[in-house]
């Protein structure tokens, strides 16, 4: 069964088939990547706007030049999120590249963020900006008082506003192009902060977002619903972002349930462009758990699928079902992007491999090029496709 979505009014109901096979794994010139120095945000103790550990925010900024100095590119990484004090003090201890900035000086700036004109040509000269995620909650958490049990500091939603205000300072009020993009939770955190981030430019003459594998569904006829729903549930309730969630959806069902995209995304008033796999690795190998959880097999399962079982496997194509349907039933917007393989992958705009490979589709030219800058509609849907495809994409291990 395929879905049907029209893409502008020009073209009819359309039905287009994108299959990423990639062939070989593909090395990266070290020419088409940098590395990027970090700062340290300015003020950022008095502003309250730092990571979990209580360092100050950070981030990594290149500047643009030629065509794209008034052009700017907002990054926000993936990493997951902490819902729980222990979850959370457990961040800080064993992964502090996702709960502060100690330690860090610099990123590597490649693919989307690539300086490489021949393999990033449409934003290669833009200012680009990597946000250090380093609270747990997207992007989305504000609350002032600290444990002084624990120290833990709940300030994403701060961390994003004072980088944002402090990039306004260094020429983002100039800017005539603004993209808010990001991978897994960071793709979460842009659809979240999209019509947020739109407000905070309100100069720029073009604002869109590009969410790469942040689509999480709830998905509530498959396995372990319950325990999706409690994951979102707690990460809004311990970082105290109800009061960021929009009242159109919080107004209808708990706030917990408005951290899942398809309950946001029709009420996004800025262009956004959905990436993700309808076979999204991290989403059936860690939120999709079959009952009993201890199901003989499945890790080994969702590690290597020609190892899966019949009834393994229809789990498995059933939330590719379920993904298509969601999708789906977001409706039609005109401004909306959409780019639906069917890799078994999770993150695509972060590893040049995925991004550009001479042997995959080449999404800056064919989606998110095209629809930024308004060269055509696109809205392409694997519909076909009911296996995971092992995609040998890039050089790095996949998530």
């Amino acid at each position: 069964m395929g879905i049907y979505i029209p893409t502008t009014m020009a073209d009819h109901w359309l039905k287009l088939l994108i299959c990423v096979i990639a062939l070989s794994n593909t090395k990266v010139n070290v020419r088409a990547s940098e590395m990027v120095n970090i700062t340290l945000l300015s003020n950022a103790v008095e502003k309250g706007a730092v990571c979990l550990d209580g360092s100050p925010a950070g981030y990594h900024y290149a500047k643009g030049y030629g065509d794209g100095a008034n052009s700017w590119m907002i990054y926000l990484p993936g990493g997951g999120w902490c819902g729980r004090k222990q979850s959370c003090i457990d961040r800080v201890k064993y992964s502090p590249m996702l709960s502060s900035t100690k330690n860090i000086t610099q990123e590597t700036f490649g693919a989307i963020l690539s300086p490489n004109k021949t393999s990033n040509p449409d934003f290669y000269n833009w200012n680009r900006v990597f946000i250090r995620y380093c609270d747990g909650s997207s992007f989305m958490g504000d609350v002032k008082k600290v444990d002084p049990e624990t120290n833990l500091h709940k300030r994403g939603s701060r961390i994003f506003t004072a980088v944002i205000d402090e990039l306004l300072s260094k020429g983002l009020k100039n800017a005539k192009n603004a993209m808010l993009t990001g991978n897994s939770a960071g793709g979460l955190a842009t659809i979240l902060n999209c019509d947020r981030f739109r407000a905070l430019v309100p100069n720029a003459n073009t604002v869109k977002c590009v969410s790469d594998s942040g689509f999480f569904i709830h998905a509530k006829n498959l396995p372990n619903a319950a325990g999706r729903e409690r994951t979102f549930a707690r990460v809004v309730h311990f970082h105290r972002i109800s009061k960021f969630l929009p009242k159109s959806c919080t107004s209808r069902m708990k706030p917990g349930l408005c951290f899942f995209p398809e309950n946001l995304v029709a009420d996004i008033k800025t262009p956004l462009f959905l990436l993700n796999s309808d076979f999204d690795k991290f989403q059936i190998q860690v939120n999709l758990k079959p009952h009993p959880v201890d199901n003989p097999g499945w890790v080994n399962c969702t590690r290597n699928i020609t190892t899966c079982t019949p009834p393994q496997l229809q789990i498995i194509k059933d939330f590719r079902n379920t993904f298509l349907e969601t999708v789906k039933g977001l409706g039609n917007n005109p401004s909306r992007g959409l780019f639906i393989n069917s890799c078994y992958i999770h993150d695509f705009l972060y590893l040049m491999g995925r991004y550009n490979s001479q042997d995959s589709p080449k999404l800056h030219n064919k989606a998110i090029g095209d629809w930024y800058f308004n060269r055509s509609s696109v809205r392409l849907i694997d519909t076909k496709i009911d296996y995971p495809l092992d995609c040998k994409i890039g050089s790095g291990n996949f998530v």
